[in-house]
């Protein structure tokens, strides 16, 4: 029974607020943008195309949609734990909270495949327009330096047959490796390891840039729009799930939703938010909702320019205001908003990263130096620095649907759990202030759970063995370490929380 007993939320509350712990520095504003610059990158930049051109064709707003309407239903319920629970670690710490330490083992592992492979697979994402940017002015890089060295190929689609794949898995592409993703990973934990302040403002000023760039993209993109690419609006099905048509449209939802993954990210920073119960429900909520409107006009405008088969490339937006003679000025302009939008959004990754591994080391479940804070910059620095290498290993090295793929199947599984702590939560722990409430609990967490294992069964097979592998390979960890050293079994938790209590 201990694998499912418990953390205090009295503890929780009280190691949120101790003097040794992060500095509360982000406003109701800066996890907005947080939340935008996270949910604004590689899904509008890079994923829209793919998704249009490999499963739903000009239908991919509809995926977007279907995406967001299970968001809504998870960031309702993230709203209710981030503001009840308002510590570090997201769905880690809510878990932790309400359904016990090996589920919160379980989603903390699956934060470390989400976040890491997020970071991982949108720095693949700038490098295609960081390499876009710089021929815009003349400078390629070599193909060599900048793919990657394998890609993920599936025997029954079209563009891998094309590219001279004929089985299912990795296979070599002759590239040394994906230089540009490594080096965006690298400035980006430097970064982070120089303070949330600094970081936050750098998000703040690039969330600007990029939005500007969008807008511009919508407002003159949307005269040169051609009707007949959106002819069929679904085109039939091939022959086999998930190939157009409604199984397109649903499997899509199930690729895309790695767009909305941003306001987990913004559950991560609630040790550094200046008042997180109020300032986390407008942060999660409110980056949401901005950016499933952005997301559902662009997409409509990229499949409006271009037909939708040519959007399977590495930079979709930058190639169709190339593809339109009347929009090509806007081509370095729209490669800068996406070179400087998907680094925020590996800011941001990375970010939620290093606050889960500093959560799950800080309860004994982890080595203890993954929690140590600077002194000075008071930042997890040593896990920023060891999330920044991990990522760039993967992001140096495979492509971005396989990394994505991952990242979606981790995302869905954490908003699984998320809406099943508002259920265990609302039943064994009634008399909690909860700044914010879920609304139409049960009706709600169940919409939530029910939508995002619909998405989840959209995505391969082999996805799902990752998943399996992956967790297996956690679980083993947990069992050598976790849990010996955990806090909550030695008893240091009760220490800590009669010590806060005989200071108060």
């Amino acid at each position: 029974m201990r694998l499912l007993a418990t953390k205090s939320i009295d503890l929780l509350r009280e190691q949120a607020e101790s003097e040794t712990g992060l500095r509360r520095t982000l406003t109701a504003s800066n996890l907005v943008a947080l939340g935008i610059g996270a949910i604004v990158g590689a899904g509008i930049f890079v994923i829209t195309g793919w998704a249009a051109a490999r499963y739903a064709g000009p239908a991919v707003p509809l995926s977007f949609v279907l995406g967001a309407f299970a968001c809504a239903f998870a960031g309702l319920c993230y709203a209710e734990l981030a503001s009840t629970v308002p510590v570090a670690g997201s769905a880690y710490t809510y878990a932790y909270a309400t359904m016990g330490e090996l589920a919160a083992w379980i989603i903390g592992w699956d934060l470390v495949l989400e976040y890491t492979m997020a970071g991982a697979s949108v720095s693949v994402g700038w490098s295609g327009y960081f390499s876009a940017l710089l021929s815009d002015f003349g400078h390629p890089l070599p193909e060599s330096l900048a793919s990657a060295p394998f890609r993920w190929c599936e025997a029954s689609d079209v563009a891998a047959r094309t590219a001279g794949c004929s089985t299912t898995g990795l296979h070599a592409t002759g590239a040394m490796l994906n230089l540009p993703a490594v080096a965006i990973i690298g400035a980006m934990t430097l970064v982070l390891v120089l303070g949330v302040r600094e970081s936050a403002w750098v998000n703040n000023v690039i969330v600007v840039l990029k939005l500007a760039v969008l807008l511009a993209f919508i407002g003159f993109g949307i005269a040169w729009v051609r009707p007949e690419n959106w002819q069929p609006f679904i085109p039939p099905n091939e022959g086999h799930f998930g190939a157009y048509g409604v199984s397109g449209i649903l499997r899509g939802a199930g690729l895309v939703f790695f767009a909305y993954i941003g306001f987990d990210a913004v559950s991560t920073a609630a040790q550094e938010a200046k008042r997180p119960q109020r300032d986390l429900p407008i942060g999660i909520l409110g980056s949401l909702g901005v950016c499933t409107v952005l997301y559902v006009v662009v997409s409509v405008v990229l499949t409006g320019l271009v037909p939708y088969r040519q959007l399977d490339v590495p930079h979709p937006v930058g190639f169709a205001v190339g593809a339109v003679p009347q929009l090509r000025w806007m081509a370095p302009f729209v490669d800068l908003g996406a070179v400087l939008g998907l680094a925020s959004v590996v800011l941001v990754m990375l970010l939620g990263q290093a606050r889960v591994f500093y959560s799950m080391s800080r309860d004994g479940l982890l080595p203890e130096w993954l929690s140590r804070v600077h002194p000075r910059l008071r930042t997890p620095w040593m896990t920023q620095l060891a999330v920044g290498a991990f990522a760039s290993l993967f992001g140096g090295m495979f492509p971005i649907d396989l990394l994505g793929q991952l990242v979606n199947i981790g995302t869905l599984l954490a908003f699984v759990l998320v809406c099943g702590g508002i259920l265990v939560l609302r039943r064994t722990r009634p008399e909690l202030e909860r700044p914010f409430r879920t609304p139409f609990v049960p009706v709600v967490p169940l919409l939530g759970i029910a939508s995002c294992v619909g998405l989840m069964a959209t995505l391969p097979l082999d996805t799902w063995l990752r998943l399996f592998v992956w967790l297996a390979f956690g679980l083993c960890i947990y069992l050598a370490y976790g849990r010996r050293h955990s806090t909550l079994r030695t008893g240091e938790d009760a220490r800590r929380l009669e010590a806060a209590r005989a200071r108060s």
